[in-house]
């Protein structure tokens, strides 16, 4: 149309190679102002490729970038670029050590009227300005590194707008935070597009993107394959376009069936009053073959209880027992020898080592089984770690691989082929589908059902309803307490009625 205002950013024609590997083939997106735009794909479809060519940190081998109508700065232009674009990332780029406002004005500081000293006091004023104006509730003067994820997030986005920017870039901003932190990120952002800013948002938790966004592209396979309105797209077309398959989420969504051990199977886990600072008085079993979900916001102590059972929470109180022998919690090498296999909450800072390759990552809980006097027989570690990739469909070039090199989801995978590598009688799974794409969640939940139908014990500690369709029943805990236990066959709105802590009927 004549005189339309153009996109406030574009990208036309993308294409972009690492060697071999095609990352973008013609592909594109326009984000208009004041809109939340939802960019979707499973892994390796090119949308960490597509960011980066939008913030400028990656020159294309063809193709534009518009904004607002006009060309996008030069490369080295970084200043122009901050001015048009920040992202914020799912990895912190706060610095911990520093405080807020320390944070929001690095390497800009306000200086003293007088020399080149600068003035903290007037950096104090003008953070807590910033924050005001910006509705975040955040102390000034708190060190960044005690903040909560959700705060930290926050901070992220006012440093982004003190620069001038009004287009955002959110990579999975909600994968470690749980729903009430989700709510009110997704406040925040409603009353950011009311004062003008633009989000492009990143997500693998669709239901999110039908909450917040008014637009969704789909990448796949390198290539955009559609942008449209989100209401034009309903979650089983929007699926099909991410995969390429009819048919919707390849996860269960009716109660799975009979346990194959029954009802007199062993009791694998035994928790007797289990306490911690995060959690009280637990006492539950799970039996071998069967798939418990425990359920909980942040706070409620679900994600502490799984680490305890994998040695990396310490407890205070009880007892707890795997296949009727005490375990000693707060112990990793304890869990391992009791046959507890953990995939662990954040995969970057307790499930990775990402400079060693995929075979390294798999095999270092059995590296001193892998050959004699405690020595590696090469051989034998890849012989291993190619049949984790087999049985998890890994996609990676080979054993050998630096593991930084994956994608988000087949990390994911990695991390729990390195559980599985130990042959675990007991599997805990702490957030398994945080951050990854639809079809890594299949694999990573489909190899729950399939430790289950092996005889091992599974706990899925989650809030998302996807992970927690697939277990034979389901412990809610609120305020550090196991609330409430559900069969398979649950309702949606009683579940989650009792993770929030009120009644199913209540307004």
């Amino acid at each position: 149309m004549t005189g339309a205002r153009p996109p406030l950013v574009e990208a036309i024609g993308i294409t972009k190679r690492y060697g071999p590997t095609v990352a973008l083939l013609d592909a594109g997106i326009a984000v208009e102002a004041g809109e939340s735009h939802a960019l979707v794909g499973r892994n390796g479809a090119g949308k960490s490729t597509l960011v980066s060519v939008l913030t400028g940190l990656t020159r294309p081998e063809r193709g534009t970038v518009r904004y607002d109508g006009g060309p996008a700065p030069a490369l080295a232009d970084r200043a122009a670029w901050r001015r048009r674009v920040a992202c914020v990332y799912q990895r912190s780029t706060t610095i911990d050590e520093l405080s807020v406002a320390e944070n929001l004005f690095l390497g800009r500081q306000p200086v003293t009227p007088r020399g080149r000293v600068i003035s903290r006091r007037r950096m104090r004023r003008q953070a807590r300005a910033l924050l005001d104006e910006w509705g975040v509730p955040v102390d000034e003067t708190a060190r960044a590194g005690g903040l909560s994820v959700e705060d930290t997030k926050l901070v992220e986005i006012a440093r982004a707008l003190s620069r001038g920017t009004r287009f955002i870039v959110l990579d999975e901003p909600t994968a470690q935070l749980d729903s009430r932190a989700t709510d009110r990120l997704f406040a925040h952002m409603r009353r950011l597009q009311e004062a003008g800013v633009t989000f492009l948002y990143i997500s693998h938790h669709l239901r999110e993107v039908y909450e917040v966004c008014q637009a969704v592209t789909v990448l796949r396979d390198a290539r955009r394959i559609v942008t449209a309105p989100v209401g034009a797209m309903p979650p089983g077309k929007l699926i099909e376009a991410m995969t390429g398959e009819r048919g919707g989420l390849p996860v269960p969504h009716t109660a799975p069936p009979p346990r194959p051990f029954g009802a007199t199977a062993p009791a694998a886990v035994r928790l007797e009053r289990l306490s911690g600072p995060d959690f009280h008085d637990v006492s539950l079993a799970v039996a071998a073959g069967e798939v418990v979900g425990l359920a909980g916001l942040a706070g409620s102590g679900s994600h502490q209880l799984g680490a305890a059972l994998a040695g990396l929470y310490r407890t205070s109180g009880g007892r707890a027992w795997i296949f009727g022998r005490p375990l000693r919690t707060g112990s990793v090498p304890a869990a391992l020898a009791a046959g507890v296999g953990c995939l662990p909450r954040d995969r970057h800072h307790e499930g990775l080592v990402p400079l060693l390759s995929v075979a390294e990552n798999i095999t270092m809980p059995i590296s001193g089984r892998l050959g004699p006097l405690g020595l590696i027989a090469p051989k034998a570690r890849d012989a291993v770690a190619r049949r984790a990739i087999a049985d998890l469909g890994i996609g990676t070039e080979g054993p050998a691989q630096p593991l930084s090199e994956l994608s988000g989801g087949n990390q994911q995978k990695v991390v729990l082929a390195r559980a599985l590598a130990i042959d675990p009688r007991v599997l805990v799974l702490i957030d398994p589908t945080a951050g990854v794409d639809v079809g890594a969640k299949r694999a990573l939940l489909a190899a729950a059902i399939r430790a289950r139908a092996e005889g091992r014990a599974v706990l899925v500690v989650s809030d998302q309803l996807e992970d927690l369709r697939v277990c034979d029943r389901v412990l809610v805990m609120f305020n550090g307490f196991v609330t409430a236990e559900y069969p398979a066959g649950w309702r949606d709105g009683e579940l989650l009625a009792a993770v929030e802590g009120v009644a199913a009927g209540d307004g």
